[in-house]
């Protein structure tokens, strides 16, 4: 395992007491994912006020096994909400779960509401899938990339990667920076480290490319403020 790798853990270890032992976060191919029941156990230790789950009849199509979920979490009673969106069909899932994308949609809705609120700049392992045994390759085809170690997301500086991505799926800029505000559980950007912006920058694309009307959901959610803020 690399210096840099262990530094992560190290960091959300203290911060929010994910612990590898307990099973709240893995490793996988040189990068950290954190799971569904560290997400969990993280909100219950801050006293999570509830989590509300509702499907998006608009972009699901049960009988081709295509759901769409949002989760809202609500950190303390007087708390706004915090919104993640999730998807899930047999083209993103591992076929070890097909014929389970529902469920699969709304744990991912689930985990990118709870990343959000409580400011988790690492993907969950949910959100990519298994990779077990002969789905290797489905795996690697579906999942989210691991996090740089030295500050470039492919090549290009992070920076140009996400005005890039920004002008190929024709984004709003200023509700791609409310939203990686939010994402980073940050009150400016500068302010983040740089692991949670390469995280955003990563998740970001990724959801760009596998369902932009979600994306357009879940930044549309900061137009008439910012909304999301306890």
């Amino acid at each position: 395992m690399r210096p840099a790798a262990l530094d992560v853990l190290k960091n959300y270890s203290e911060e929010f007491q994910l612990s590898v032992a307990s099973g709240d976060l893995l490793f996988l191919d040189q990068g950290w994912y954190v799971t569904n029941s560290g997400l969990t156990r993280l909100a219950r230790r801050n006293r999570c006020a509830g989590i509300h789950v509702q499907p998006v009849p608009v972009f699901s199509d049960p009988s081709a096994s295509r759901w769409a979920f949002k989760a809202t979490v609500y950190k303390s009673r007087n708390c706004k909400g915090f919104v993640g969106y999730g998807d899930a069909d047999p083209s993103n899932v591992s076929p070890l779960v097909h014929g389970a994308e529902m469920r699969v949609a709304e744990t991912r809705a689930v985990n990118r509401a709870l990343r959000k609120a409580y400011g988790i700049g690492i993907c969950s392992v949910e959100e990519i899938g298994s990779r077990a045994g002969p789905e290797q390759s489905h795996y690697r085809s579906n999942r989210i990339p691991p996090q740089p170690a030295n500050g470039n997301y492919g090549g290009p500086k992070v920076r140009d990667r996400l005005c890039q991505i920004i002008r190929q799926h024709q984004l709003d800029p200023n509700l791609v920076k409310s939203y990686a505000t939010d994402y980073c559980g940050v009150k400016t950007l500068r302010e983040a480290k740089r692991e949670q912006v390469e995280a955003f920058v990563v998740h970001l694309a990724d959801w760009a490319e596998k369902d932009r009307n979600a994306l357009l959901c879940q930044l549309n959610s900061y137009l008439p403020a910012k909304g999301n803020a306890a």
